[in-house]
């Protein structure tokens, strides 16, 4: 299947520049250097995805142009991932439909609960979100397109990443469980948590990531989530063969 990607974001949950910080990436011009919360919009089967909804969802839309999302894949609720779920609004209003979104118990009970509003019918002005939340635990179809949620460790949290086609994406990882790497064989493209330069207790620092892309072996893989302390051209310079440092607005596809 071919599948599309616009990394939407690749920041951390603070962003890039960081406020406050005069370090080289925050001061850089360089535009690989500004990070935006992480998300990515994957196009597949004639369907855009949608990978979380942090609060720079409106600014990343309006840079890249996209006016419709299909369905929604949440990793986990925390803030920078999940809280941007208002402009969700704008796309109900121009498809006058509801969205689906999907993720494991936990995340759909905690929109359920946090953003209850967004799970009601749609109003006829159709002035707020209006979401149809469905929990999965292996594998689902949605309209033709199968996807693969990938379960991962952030701490000792399970959360999920995604696999559709020979795409996957892990964000705020920091382990992953054994049984999870045969969902990553034959990957083309793996776009790959990196927060910083030292391991964290909830994600990859660049050793680990370069250990995980390395064990996995997709054909290219892209680092995406990290904070101002990993300056774009530094980075990329250590980094060997078929590894790259992501940026906003980063195109990239997988042929079919």
């Amino acid at each position: 299947m071919k599948v599309d990607v616009t990394l939407l974001g690749v920041g951390s949950s603070g962003g890039t520049p960081a406020i406050g910080c005069d370090c080289p990436t925050c001061r850089s011009t360089d535009p690989r250097n500004r990070r935006t919360r992480a998300s990515a919009l994957l196009t597949a089967g004639g369907l855009n995805w949608l990978i979380d909804t942090g609060p720079d969802l409106r600014q990343q839309t309006l840079r890249e142009g996209f006016t419709r999302v299909d369905a929604v894949l949440y990793t986990h609720p925390h803030a920078d991932h999940l809280n941007g779920i208002d402009d969700l609004r704008a796309f109900c209003y121009v498809a006058k439909a509801p969205i689906p979104v999907f993720g494991n118990d936990y995340m759909m009970h905690d929109i359920e609960t946090r953003f209850h509003y967004t799970t009601l019918p749609p109003g006829p002005w159709w002035d707020r979100p209006a979401l149809q939340t469905t929990p999965v635990q292996g594998p689902f179809c949605h309209r033709g397109v199968e996807v693969v949620p990938i379960p991962l460790l952030h701490g000792k949290w399970p959360i999920y990443g995604y696999r559709i086609g020979r795409v996957a994406y892990l964000t705020d990882v920091s382990e992953i469980p054994e049984s999870s790497l045969a969902l990553l064989e034959g990957l083309d493209l793996l776009l790959l948590d990196c927060l910083r330069e030292q391991a964290h207790f909830t994600h990859f620092g660049v050793e680990e990531a370069l250990a995980a892309a390395a064990r996995i072996k997709a054909r290219r893989t892209v680092l995406i989530h990290m904070t101002h302390e990993l300056e774009y051209h530094a980075l990329s310079a250590r980094l060997p063969a078929g590894i790259e440092v992501g940026y906003d607005g980063m195109r990239l596809g997988v042929e079919g």
